[in-house]
């Protein structure tokens, strides 16, 4: 009996480390998406998945407010890049007149999360759109990460 519980928890063991190790291979051999950026002024649409949040969606599950400011709107795409570098684990991938797209990478499987902020500045906001690269769930990951940007981006 006591044999078996030992092949069982090898076994178990096994089975998690293939499916730790899957993980990290998605995750490494997971490439830039070609299709970033604004088409016609807009950012894309999320995915069905829940692993994407964008101000612009106007279903509640992928539906974030986005962040607001006052003043010249260089200032506020200068804050905002001060908020995206104090922040672990981020590369500025992309950085045009009103337009950023940032990689944010997870500490532990090295996830890739593509992230664009998109500048209107009429109406004194700026939009953006986080979603995972692979996977279908996130865990809410994109999400709570936003919310650590605004509220970082209020402060300062």
């Amino acid at each position: 009996m006591r044999r078996k519980l030992i092949y069982l928890g090898i076994g178990v063991g096994v089975l998690a480390a293939l499916g730790v190790g899957s993980l990290a291979v998605r995750s490494a051999m997971a490439k830039r998406p070609k299709n970033l950026g604004l088409v016609e002024g807009r950012l894309r649409p999320c995915p069905d998945s829940p692993n994407c949040v964008c101000t612009e969606a106007t279903d509640d599950e992928h539906k974030i407010e986005p962040l607001s400011f006052e003043g010249p709107p260089e200032e506020a795409m200068a804050r905002l890049k001060r908020v995206i570098e104090s922040l672990p684990r981020t590369k500025i991938v992309t950085e045009k007149p009103g337009y950023v797209h940032v990689e944010f990478t997870t500490l532990i499987f090295r996830f890739v999360d593509d992230v664009e902020f998109a500048l209107d500045e009429e109406a004194g906001k700026i939009d953006f759109r986080s979603a995972s690269r692979v996977g279908y769930s996130d865990l809410g990951t994109n999400r709570r990460r936003m919310e650590t940007v605004r509220a970082k981006f209020n402060e300062t």
